[in-house]
């Protein structure tokens, strides 16, 4: 069967928008535009030159840092292994606060009462920095991973609890309206007709949120709390570019390898 032949002059313009359509675009980017104006010079982006006019001291750093040192490579591997298993279980004890609080924050299933002190809670939790955190639980219970593991708890589960929520405000109404009509109570709705629809999305976002810990775990070892960071840093303040080099790439190495296992277990979930 041969399609039928469609006379160019037949088919119809394309829409064109008003200009008080057009207007909210506008005025978003131009906005932005006006933004970055006004952060240019507070941001410093004109030194974006210094690379290249001081360019001996990126050499200095360049040639330490392509020659890696892999004599203490031992430390160098068990000390990436402490940060791996710091950012398991502040993910492992994120998850548990974010389900309640992401539960709690839904407006779909939370009263007004709860939903919003809760989301006010999860945002404070969400805006503090990890290294904030970290050095309170270090002041807390002293140096050591346990203070890393209470960083990244606390802040990710703020995110998590605002993803888990968003994830709940999207689901189908129709498997707790079906729940409902059994004469199930309120948690049994939550339990058979909610979890079920966002477990596979929480399991995704808690995945996403271990490889994002896994590095910056890391950084944590700043206020010492453990793992691989502190010897990053030790190294970087004495101008051990060749020990640091080689950090770097037991870091590179661990974090590819998470994401390849992260992404093979979200797959399975899909």
């Amino acid at each position: 069967m041969s399609a039928a032949t469609v006379n160019p002059a037949e088919i119809p313009p394309p829409p064109t928008k008003t200009l008080a359509q057009q207007l909210p675009g506008l005025l978003l980017w131009g906005g932005l535009i006006l933004f970055l104006g006004i952060a240019f010079r507070p941001v410093e982006i004109g030194h974006v030159t210094k690379l290249f006019t001081q360019s001996q001291n990126m050499r200095e750093f360049g040639s330490g840092f392509l020659h890696p040192d892999f004599t203490q490579w031992r430390l160098y591997v068990a000390q990436m292994w402490l940060t791996v298993q710091i950012a398991i279980w502040g993910t492992f004890l994120a998850v548990l606060v974010a389900v309640p609080m992401g539960l709690a924050s839904a407006r779909n299933i939370a009263p007004l009462w709860l939903q919003q002190p809760m989301r006010w809670f999860t945002n404070i939790l969400r805006s503090v920095p990890d290294l904030v955190v970290g050095l309170m639980f270090v002041v807390a219970v002293g140096l050591g991973p346990f203070a890393g593991v209470m960083a990244i708890a606390v802040n990710t589960g703020g995110v998590l609890a605002k993803l888990f929520s968003e994830a709940v405000e999207s689901i189908d109404k129709a498997p707790i309206e079906g729940v409902r009509a059994t004469g199930a109570n309120r948690l049994q709705e939550i339990i058979w007709g909610v979890i079920p629809q966002v477990a596979p999305l929480w399991t995704s976002y808690a995945l996403y949120r271990f490889e994002s810990n896994s590095r910056s775990a890391t950084v944590l070892g700043l206020i010492g709390a453990g793992g691989i960071g502190q010897l990053l840093f030790e190294s970087l303040n004495a101008f051990e570019y060749a020990a640091l080099s080689a950090i770097v790439i037991v870091i590179v190495v661990a974090v590819t390898l998470i994401d390849f296992l992260s992404q093979a277990m979200r797959a399975r979930l899909m």
